[in-house]
């Protein structure tokens, strides 16, 4: 029937045209910013931040286009050159601590704690893009617990949506982690294991959601699997992977810098996505099921579950990434990366859940073979991936 087939063609087209709309990075619209807590001593509380370096320019400079700190921190932005950004934060310390001091506050028993900054900026790359790290020294009075509230690069500022603030901490006789946004502020070092549990959960199901790349990624092996148990298998085979990186991560062992990982990224979407294509051709263009004969895998079937292995391997280390999981024995992050994963793991499933049966639904209905269906979606998606592979390998 030509115009269903025309019909399924404009739709991944217009899929293409959609995606490729928006940048290449994997979460091009939020931003995360890194806090490490610690006390040296009574009274005393060290933070570590990081800070994406652009948008503490603009945020500080409050958007005046003529403002000297707009000029110089975004022409250095613009010339890649670290020396050269550091130096214009320093420059302007007094407006940029200004601006990161009155939206990262510490308190001890309700009591505001007064910060102050210790030494200069420095700058290192964090997924692909350059962020500032500022240390701040809060004095407190002598407290029993003590509150955290972020409020950093706020939706109102117009340049990203959804910041969130990854805090690790050792303070009070107490050690983890916290995720922080706009719905949950703040926490305090006497927070339940349960809610700490809870942030980070959400932090992963919304790390997921908001990353096209890897729903994109899900997708491409929903489109090249034809049974239930093909897809089960393959996204199993995903968590295993990504979930082996997770950890060595955070013990350190494994590193990879953000232009290796995201590139790869985009091409691992492209590789999976290109399967059913690869299966369409081999069983010829009259085949109207990519499903493997017998009850078992063929020798195809294992193969791309090896592909997808290898790629969650990749993956894995971006889902780290997004963490700022870049410390040797990081363990008091483990803990909240799991849960973290958790979040990414039942927001897949929910994925694979909604999806596949409607996948299903479609092929048995539409009056074109399955491979059709199978061909165009795996297509859309495939071209994606490359786009954003160009893309990411070019900096753009």
């Amino acid at each position: 029937m030509p115009s269903v087939r025309c019909l399924l063609v404009a739709a991944g087209a217009a899929l293409i045209v959609l995606l490729t709309a928006v940048p290449a990075s994997a979460h091009g619209f939020s931003s995360t910013v890194y806090a490490d807590l610690t006390s040296p001593e009574a009274g005393h509380v060290r933070a570590e931040l990081g800070l994406e370096y652009d948008l503490l320019v603009v945020s500080a400079a409050d958007a005046e286009r003529d403002d000297p700190l707009f000029r110089q921190g975004t022409a250095a932005f613009d010339a890649r050159d670290a020396a050269a950004q550091s130096a214009a934060l320093d420059v302007h310390a007094a407006s940029v601590v200004k601006y990161v001091t009155e939206r990262f506050t510490v308190t001890g028993d309700g009591t505001a704690c007064t910060p102050s900054q210790d030494g200069g900026f420095r700058i290192e790359q964090r997924e692909g893009v350059p962020y500032a790290l500022l240390s701040l020294d809060f004095q407190c009075a002598p407290a029993d617990a003590h509150e955290v509230r972020s409020g950093l690069f706020p939706d109102a500022e117009g340049y990203v949506r959804d910041t969130k603030t990854v805090v690790t901490y050792d303070l009070d006789l107490a050690s983890g982690s916290a995720a922080l946004d706009a719905n949950q502020p703040s926490f305090s070092t006497a927070q339940s294991t349960g809610e700490r549990f809870w942030e980070f959960f959400r932090l992963g199901a919304e790390h997921l959601l908001t990353g096209l790349d890897h729903i994109l990624f899900v997708l491409a092996l929903i489109a090249g699997s034809r049974r239930l148990r093909e897809i089960v298998l393959a996204a199993s085979t995903f968590t295993v992977a990504h979930s082996v990186t997770f950890i060595l991560a955070a013990l350190g062992l494994v590193a990879a810098p953000a232009e290796i990982i995201e590139p790869v990224i985009a091409l691992s979407i492209a590789a999976v996505a290109a399967w059913p294509l690869w299966r369409i051709w081999r069983r010829g263009p009259e085949s109207a099921d990519l499903a493997p004969d017998g009850p078992g895998l063929d020798r195809s079937g294992w193969s791309r579950l090896a592909v997808v292995f290898c790629f969650g391997l990749v993956h894995g280390l971006g889902f780290a990434s997004a963490l700022g999981i870049d410390t040797a024995w990081s363990w008091r992050l483990l803990w909240s990366l799991l849960v973290f994963n958790v979040g990414i793991e039942v927001v897949q499933l929910a994925i694979i859940a909604l999806v596949f049966p409607l996948l299903v639904l479609l092929r048995k209905r539409t009056p074109i073979p399955p491979r059709w269906t199978t061909g165009v979606i795996a297509a859309g998606v495939c071209v994606v991936g490359l786009i954003w592979f160009v893309q990411r390998i070019l900096g753009v």
